[in-house]
This record gives C-alpha cells, sequence and structure tokens, in this order.
C-alpha cells in the first residue's frame, strides 16, 4: 500500500506539472490546489509530511541543484543583500510573527509563538525564481532571491531548535542560541569547506567513467548533509557550500558527465519539487483534524492576521535593508547598481513559503520535558499550513501582475547577445590559433577536407556533414577519426578555458558560461558518436 501510494503522488504530481506548462497558472500552485482537491477523494491514502524523510532526504538533493545552478561570483557580489535577506530577516521575522502570535492568541506561550516565528520565517523562492526567470527580471534580483532560499533555511532551523529547547524546557538561553547558531552556522560552512575539495578531485579522477561520476554526484548532497548534521552543524550549508564549489568547478569534468548530470539533476528536480507542492496540498485533512480544542473561527481568524504580519514583516525589513546602507556608505553607492522603490517591492512580495516550514512544524514534539502535550502544537501546525497555502496562492497568483504593472527592465537581451558573441568570437580565435599550432606538427597530419572541417565548426559553430576519410597517420598509428577527434577535443578545450576566463573576470556571468559550455558539449558529444560509429 505505501508504494502504491508512492507511486500515485509521484506520477500525479509529475503530470500535474506537466499540465501546468501548458496554463498560464505557475506549477506549483496548480499543484498545491491539485494536492487540495485530492486530499477530499475518498479512499486516498493519508500523506503526512514525515520531516524524518523531508528534511534529510528531499531538501539536500533540491538544495543541490539549486546550488550547482547558482553561480558563485554573483551571490559573492550580493553577500550583503543576500545576507540581509537569509539571516537578518528570518531572525527579524522569527520575532516578530512570534510576539503578535504571543499577542493575538490566548494561553499560547511566548516559547511556542517563538517556534511558530522561526517555522514560518524562511521563504521558499521556488516559485518565485520560476516566475522572475519566466518574466525576464533583472539578474540581481533573481540573484538575491536565489540566494536566500539556499541559506535561509539554515537560519530558521537553528532558531527552531533553539525556540524548541525553550518550550519543552530544556534551559536554553540567549547564550545557548548564540553557540547554537553559532556551531551550526560556522560548522556547517566548515563540513561544506572540509568536503567541497576532495569531492570535486575525486569527479575530476573519475572523468574517464561518466556513470561512476554521476553514481557520486547523486550520493554528494546526503553525504554533505549527513556529516555536517552528525556533529551539530547545518547541513543544509554544508549541502550550499559543496554545490556551489562543484557547479563553479563544474567545467573541469567530463563532457559525458555534465550532460548526464545536467539530464539527472533535472529529473530529480522535477519530480520532487512536484511532490513536494502536491504534499501542502495534501496535509489538509491532518490539519484539520489536529486542531483540537481550538475552533474552526477563531483558528482561521488567527491565521488572517499571522498571514498579515507575515507578509509585512517581510516589507518592514526589505525596505530599510535596502536603502539604508546605500545611504549609510559611499562605497556600497559607489559599487552597486541603483534601486529604486520597484525593487524591494517584488523582493518583498516574493516572500512565499514552502514545505520546509511544514517539514519543520510537523517535527514539533508532542510533549515536553515531564510528559506533558506541547503547548499549542496543533494551533502552530494549522496556522504554518494557511500561512504556507495563503503566501502560495494570494502572493504566488499576484506576482506576474505585480511584476508586469511595475514595468521593472528586463535583461538587456542585446547586450546579453552582445557579450555572447564577443565571447564567442574570442574563444574560436584562440581555437584558431591553437588548431594552425597543432596542425604545424606532423603528428597531428589531417586530409584537406578534415582540417577543413575544424575550421568550419570553429568558426561557425554549426553541425556540418563531412566525408569522413579512413586514412591512418603514419607518425601516431592514429586513424584520421582519431585523430579528429582528438584536435577537435583540443580546440574545444580551448575555448573552454576562454570561456572560463572570461566568467572569471565578469565578462559573461555564469548562465551564459552555461550556455556556451553546454553548446561545446553537445558538440563534442556529436564528434565523439561520429567518430565512432
Amino acid at each position: 500500500m505505501a508504494v502504491m501510494a508512492l507511486f500515485l503522488l509521484v506520477a500525479g504530481s509529475a503530470a500535474v506539472a506537466g499540465l501546468a506548462r501548458r496554463t498560464p497558472v505557475p506549477a506549483p500552485l496548480l499543484l498545491v490546489a491539485a494536492g487540495l482537491a485530492a486530499s477530499y477523494i475518498p479512499g486516498l491514502p493519508d500523506y503526512t509530511l514525515d520531516p524524518h524523510i523531508v528534511l534529510p532526504l528531499v531538501l539536500p538533493p533540491l538544495l543541490h541543484t539549486a546550488a550547482l545552478d547558482s553561480s558563485y561570483l554573483d551571490l559573492r557580489a550580493n553577500v550583503r543583500p543576500v545576507a540581509l535577506l537569509s539571516v537578518g530577516y528570518v531572525l527579524f521575522a522569527t520575532l516578530v510573527v512570534g510576539y503578535a502570535a504571543y499577542l493575538l492568541v490566548p494561553d499560547l506561550p511566548l516559547t511556542s509563538a517563538l517556534v511558530l516565528g522561526a517555522v514560518v520565517a524562511p521563504p521558499d523562492a521556488v516559485a518565485a525564481t520560476a516566475i522572475a526567470r519566466r518574466l525576464g527580471l533583472p539578474h540581481r534580483i533573481t540573484t538575491i532571491l536565489q540566494g536566500e532560499s539556499l541559506v535561509n533555511d539554515a537560519t530558521a532551523i537553528t532558531a527552531y531548535k533553539v525556540a524548541v529547547a525553550a518550550a519543552v524546557g530544556a534551559g536554553a538561553t540567549w547564550s545557548d542560541g548564540i553557540k547554537e547558531f553559532a556551531l551550526a552556522s560556522l560548522g556547517g560552512i566548515g563540513i561544506g569547506v572540509v568536503l567541497m575539495v576532495p569531492l570535486h578531485w575525486l569527479r575530476v579522477r573519475l572523468r574517464e567513467s561518466a556513470l561512476l561520476e554521476n553514481t557520486l554526484s547523486l550520493l554528494v548532497p546526503f553525504v554533505a548533509y549527513a556529516a555536517a548534521e552528525q556533529v551539530g552543524a547545518s547541513g543544509v550549508l554544508a549541502v550550499v557550500v559543496v554545490g556551489l564549489y562543484l557547479g563553479h568547478r563544474s567545467w573541469q569534468v567530463d563532457f559525458e558527465t555534465r550532460l548526464q548530470e545536467d539530464a539527472v539533476w533535472k529529473v530529480i528536480s522535477f519530480l520532487l519539487e512536484s511532490a513536494v507542492f502536491a504534499l501542502i496540498g495534501l496535509q489538509l485533512p491532518v490539519v484539520v483534524r489536529g486542531l483540537g480544542a481550538y475552533g474552526a473561527g477563531p483558528a482561521l481568524a488567527y491565521a488572517a492576521v499571522v498571514f498579515v504580519v507575515v507578509v509585512g514583516a517581510r516589507f518592514v525589513w526589505v525596505f530599510p535593508a535596502t536603502f539604508l546602507p546605500r545611504l549609510l556608505s559611499a562605497r556600497i553607492r559607489a559599487r552597486e547598481p541603483e534601486v529604486n522603490w520597484t525593487a524591494p517591492v517584488i523582493v518583498g512580495w516574493a516572500g512565499m513559503r514552502g514545505v520546509v516550514s511544514l517539514a519543520i512544524a510537523f517535527s514539533v514534539p508532542a510533549t515536553v520535558q515531564g510528559g506533558g502535550p506541547f503547548p499549542g502544537r496543533d494551533l502552530v501546525l494549522f496556522l504554518t499550513f494557511t500561512t504556507v497555502l495563503g503566501t502560495l496562492v494570494v502572493q504566488g497568483l499576484t506576482l506576474p501582475a505585480l511584476i508586469r504593472a511595475l514595468r521593472l527592465p528586463g535583461r538587456d537581451a542585446q547586450a546579453e547577445t552582445l557579450a555572447e558573441a564577443e565571447a564567442q568570437n574570442e574563444a574560436s580565435r584562440a581555437a584558431e590559433e591553437r588548431l594552425a599550432e597543432l596542425l604545424r606538427d606532423e603528428r597531428n597530419a589531417l586530409p584537406g577536407p578534415l582540417s577543413d572541417r575544424l575550421r568550419t565548426v570553429m568558426e561557425r559553430r554549426r553541425n556540418s556533414v563531412w566525408e569522413r576519410l579512413g586514412a591512418v597517420n603514419e607518425v601516431t598509428g592514429e586513424s584520421a577519426d582519431e585523430t579528429y577527434r582528438r584536435l577537435a577535443r583540443e580546440m574545444i578545450d580551448t575555448e573552454r578555458r576562454v570561456f572560463v576566463r572570461l566568467r572569471d573576470a565578469r565578462r559573461i556571468d555564469d548562465e551564459m558560461l552555461r550556455t556556451l559550455l553546454r553548446r561545446l558539449d553537445l558538440e563534442e558529444a556529436t564528434a565523439y558518436r561520429e567518430g565512432a560509429s
């Protein structure tokens, strides 16, 4: 029965996500709606969200995929706004929402209210960044939202642990909380730094076997998460650090590995994201049944107030965090692009909550020290569910319209195309010089048509059909096809190095680098297949 329930969840969520691509509704919202509708189907299995599965088994691969697709250089350039959102805002929201719930709900202890604040504090930017990319938001806003979503879960989970320790009577103090936060953050980053270099070294050494490399790639997020959690550090930060490093260095692994890895992680990310958003909707029966002594009317009133506080607190934080540093520092004003009120409005409205908040809420212990029930646990779970649902529906549905209404300047397609053309021209020029150098060596002698084909591929980056001659090189013993493949790889490797150098010099960004590298990967794969056939 459990296997069938899992199959129904994965297959159903994948089908709904596929359907969403044919509608203007973002996939996360349609998946949540489908989950809500499915929760009323008689005989459907209960899909209780198990934090022991979501946190160690679902969160690491999603974070790893996001980190691989993120830009280390862009995040480093925007470290201040990312840190203010992923750390400062999460702690601010924990306190504001927690204290508001304490004042709002009769007999709810402050410690339990702070648990609620920590649970609903971290936004899940998966839906927001998907919408941002589709509508062509400025690159910097997308980078900030991505960076926030990579780190904020670690802050929220740490704040949650401290609040729960106080709520169950474990004697947590402010100093304990600071120590816990320091251990989680510095320890998680440290574990990631320790693991990232040997893991990358191993990936490079396995470059002759793409299957082994991708098997290692699948294990990496779980290894990093488990290693950090084992010593009480943040598994989230460990996964993010390792993922950013491996993504930054991905050009050093074999082309076949990159092509397979990209396809594998896209499938995994698609299935997991689809399943977790569907799970949000499927939690309705579980949450309503557990509401306990709280009546439906008062609970819904509490939910509405908490939702308003969650949304309002983000704007209260985002606007000062955007403009105060610029007012106080001439260096920031000179280094960062000018911003107006529209950018913080978008960032503030893009604070949708997701499955991590629900997973943390379900992990709230049922009892405190002494055996008594955890005060307000059922209400915490209900308010978390309504906050997640409310932000996804209200903010998720209106974010595209808000972006269009504000008329933010989109990405400059002409400038990006010009930068790509300049990068390709410089790389092709370097490859042409390398080819001329190689062809002067008699060991690399090629028939004229094949050397012409190399130049054509280099100059135009397009696939052409050329006759392959089977002559054998008298110096190396290689066939013409073998020499052709070797020289093609030399040229492509030269172009790769140029693209990476341009990326490191910030003349092109990581997204453009991935586009250019994928083009080379496909060409190298084509050359390999043609030669092997």
